[in-house]
């Protein structure tokens, strides 16, 4: 035997990690989300005059 062995409580161990991990990434996602400011709401950026007339 060379210790790859899967038992059931190894699986179930992986089960319930991959499970965490997808709740963080909902979590995650769902932050990214309420944090997101929309395109139409942003301005663009314009540059000042005074910059301008000192080059």
């Amino acid at each position: 035997m060379d210790g790859t062995q899967a038992g059931p409580e190894h699986n179930r161990g992986e089960q319930i990690e991959a499970a965490e991990r997808g709740a963080a990434r909902q979590r995650l996602l769902a932050q990214a989300e309420a944090d997101r400011i929309p395109a139409e709401e942003t301005t663009r950026a314009v540059p000042e005059r005074r910059w301008r007339r000192e080059q």
